[in-house]
Order: structure tokens, then sequence, then C-alpha cells
């Protein structure tokens, strides 16, 4: 299987959005919308219920499931704009991304979208543009467009809450190549 990468090209970023939507849902497509600019792992993401989203602060309040560790992340404007659109739509829904089969039963507790779903929903995307797409596709992403307009790998890492920089740098695919170039292209 051919690792994931970030995807670097703004244009085949808002494709998929169009693909999801298009093709699976819109609420796939607000998954990769808000997963871009969130960059939580996909089991956080869809954790999330609209109790621990502070619309007041404007940010959401998550344990996440990998680490154990309180996350507070502050929502950009698209992140809100996403969020209070999924909240007027679905105004009885428990989780953000709930499924439509546990929201439309009775005698039911309500649950999020599986990770396996997603994760298939991007596969097939991925397939039609030829990349090779996954949910970490959505964290990777970020964490590679904040480094290229920031050149600040603290800031990632710390986004991405990760301790080493070489696992971030790995993460987001950036090469020795990519450092090297950014070193000749910047001669003072």
């Amino acid at each position: 299987m051919k690792e994931v990468e970030a995807v670097k090209s703004i244009e085949e970023i808002n494709t998929i959005s169009v693909l999801l939507s298009k093709h699976h849902s819109q609420q796939m497509s607000d998954i990769w919308n808000l997963g871009i600019n969130m960059a939580l792992r996909i089991s956080d993401l869809l954790s999330i219920k609209f109790s621990g989203i502070d619309l007041n602060k404007n940010r959401v309040t998550l344990t996440e499931a990998k680490t154990k560790k309180v996350a507070v992340i502050d929502l950009n404007v698209k992140a809100q704009q996403i969020i209070n659109k999924i909240r007027v739509e679905n105004p009885e829904a428990i989780y953000l991304f709930q499924s439509t089969s546990s929201r439309n039963r009775t005698n039911k507790a309500p649950k999020p979208l599986t990770r396996q779903a997603v994760g298939q929903a991007f596969k097939e995307v991925g397939e039609t543009l030829d990349i090779s797409l996954s949910t970490h596709s959505m964290r990777k992403t970020r964490g590679y467009h904040i480094y290229k307009n920031t050149n600040d790998i603290a800031k990632v890492m710390d986004m991405l809450r990760h301790s080493s920089v070489a696992v971030t740098l790995r993460y987001i695919g950036i090469t020795q190549e990519d450092r090297a170039r950014d070193y000749n292209e910047h001669v003072l």
C-alpha cells in the first residue's frame, strides 16, 4: 500500500471536497474541510459532540483518544461556518458528524460516523484523482501547509501535538531534498 502524503495543491484540496460531496455526501465533504482546518486525528474529529463546542469562545475541547491529553482547539472562521451549518441542519444531533442510520432509528443511541466509512469515501476519491488519500491526509495536509506558509516547525509540532521535529517533518512529508531546496533558495 502506498504511503499517504499531504495534499500539497490547494486546487486538489478543493477538488477532493467537491468530489466527496458529489459522490458520497455533504457530510463527507464537511469532514474533509473541518479536518483540514482542525488537524485532528479522525477518531477525535468524529467523537466531537456539540456539547464540547463553545461557540462563544470559538473552540472545541476534547480528550484525545490516542494520547488521553486534553486538547483545546481554536476554531478558525471556516471551521466555525461548517459547525454552524451542521448545527442548523441537525438541531437534535448529539455528535457533530452523527451517523444518519443511528439518528433515524428509534431506541438506538446516537453514534458518530465510523472511521471506516470515512476512510472508504476518502480512498475512493483518492483513486479518482490518482492520489493516496486516507483519513490521515487531513492532518498531514494541514501540517504541511502551515509549515510551508510559516517555516515554523515548532508551530506545526505544537499543532499536531508531536514531541519530535523528525517525526513532524516525516509526518507532513518534508524530505531532505525539500529542506535543501529551501536552504538554497533563501540566500541572504
